[in-house]
Order: C-alpha cells, then sequence, then structure tokens
C-alpha cells in the first residue's frame, strides 16, 4: 500500500513567505531558505512551494530563485506559480523543481496537461484545482489564486484532468485556507474516489486529526501550511500519529 505523504505548503510573495486565510495571503511568516532548511530536518516528505503572485503580476517562475531553493531542498518539492506552458515546465525541471503545479494555464488550455505529461512524464504534472463552496452543489473551480469563477465542477475538472495525463491533484478549498478548522472532507472523498491518480488534501489542516481523517477519505497526500508555521505541530508528529491511527506513513528515522 502507499504510503501517505505530509506535506508542507510554502507560499512567496514579495521576497518573503506569507500566510493569511481563504487566499488573503498577507502575513509575513519568514524566509523560504530557512523554512526548507528546517524542513529538511524534519523529515518532510515533499514540499510546495507557490509563487503566488506571480499569475497576477503576469510574469513566469522566478528560476533564479528556484534554482537557489532546489540546491538546500533535500526532498521532492513541487513548483507552482506563473506557469504559462511548456517552456516554464522545462525551465523549472531544469533549475531543480520535481515536479511542476498548473492551474490557471490549463483552464484556458487544458491540451497543455497533455503536451507536458507527454514531454516531461505525468509524474512531473501536478494540477492545482482550487475550489469554493462548501456543498456539492457550490463546489465551483477558481482561477487566478482562488479569484476567477471558471463554472467547472471539481469532480468533473478532475476527471478531465486525470484524462488528460496529470500525475497529481492538489486540492484546495478556497474557503477553508487558513482556517485550521479542517479540510473539506467531503471535497477531498468525492473527487479521490473519482479519479485514478493520487489526490492531495490542502485548505484547513489544523490538528493530526483533520489530516487522519483526509487519508482516510481517499486523500494520498496532506498538504499544510498554517498549522505548521503557527503551531507547535511537526510533521514527524503528524507522520506518529497516522501511523498510530494504522495509516500507512514514511516514519521518521530521527529519535
Amino acid at each position: 500500500m502507499l504510503k501517505t505523504r505530509i506535506i508542507p505548503t510554502l507560499l512567496y510573495r514579495e521576497n518573503g513567505l506569507v500566510k493569511g486565510r481563504g487566499f488573503d495571503s498577507s502575513r509575513r511568516v519568514g524566509g523560504a531558505l530557512q523554512a526548507i532548511k528546517v524542513y529538511n530536518l524534519r523529515e518532510v516528505d515533499e514540499l510546495v512551494f507557490l509563487d503566488i503572485a506571480a499569475t497576477a503580476e503576469g510574469r513566469g517562475p522566478d528560476l533564479a530563485l528556484i534554482d537557489e531553493l532546489a540546491d538546500y531542498c533535500f526532498m521532492p518539492m513541487t513548483v507552482g506559480g506563473g506557469v504559462r506552458g511548456l517552456e516554464d515546465f522545462r525551465a523549472l525541471l531544469a533549475v531543480g523543481a520535481d515536479k511542476v503545479a498548473v492551474n490557471t494555464a490549463i483552464l484556458a488550455d487544458p491540451a497543455l496537461v497533455e503536451h507536458a505529461a507527454a514531454a516531461f512524464g505525468s509524474q512531473c504534472v501536478v494540477v492545482s484545482i482550487d475550489v469554493r463552496g462548501s456543498t456539492p452543489d457550490t463546489w465551483e473551480v477558481h482561477g487566478r489564486n482562488g479569484g476567477q469563477p471558471t463554472g467547472r465542477h471539481p469532480v468533473a475538472w478532475a476527471q478531465q484532468v486525470a484524462g488528460l495525463g496529470a500525475g497529481e491533484i492538489l486540492l484546495t478549498s478556497v474557503e477553508r485556507d487558513g482556517t485550521m478548522e479542517g479540510y473539506d472532507l467531503a471535497l477531498v472523498e468525492a473527487v479521490s474516489a473519482a479519479v485514478g491518480i493520487p489526490v492531495i488534501a490542502s485548505g484547513g489542516a489544523g490538528s493530526y486529526a483533520d489530516m487522519a481523517a483526509a487519508a482516510k477519505r481517499g486523500a494520498a497526500a496532506v498538504a499544510a501550511a498554517a498549522m505548521f508555521h503557527f503551531t507547535q505541530q511537526t510533521p514527524r508528529e503528524a507522520k506518529l500519529h497516522l501511523d498510530a491511527e494504522g495509516i500507512p506513513v514514511r516514519l521518521p528515522v530521527r529519535g
């Protein structure tokens, strides 16, 4: 059985990390390089690094920054923000990203998923799906950092991108983002059941129990930002809790 992954999320804007609620990320929480060095020591499974200003500013990924961070990142790193086409995929992978997350660009051109998977392998293609709404009838996929409604339902959209060759889905509840009140478990379960590729639950993690609940609803990985920034909870303890709940994880090796 595949092991459930614990994935800290780093949100980057204006030369530093930020975190807020509902995608209103205005609170400064430190530097990216320092955070990566800390997570190296904490034996996390992967990192997600998102440049949340890139699309709004009409620019591509900051390749020099990713190149620097990758030199110090000793775990797989998914990078997103400002990805517009195959050249951005190619450039990010060349400077050290292990996977590339894409959202807004594929809403305009879904074929980009297929082309990227063919060029670089499905394992490199992470489709980020940001969802507003609290019930299945109101769920709606949004682009442009949660600000652009698309009329798409997340289950149907997840099935479409999986069919095009996406290797993984980063599924985020916009309203729950930063609240630490728990993932939208119904959303996690609905999307996970609808596709045959891993789903990363994101948005709302506040406790180890929240992570276990998402894993039990089908999430292959659980992402968290505020929980690790603003509480004393750690990825290591998260793994130990999931293991105690009977959920397979890669257990930490340090005492």
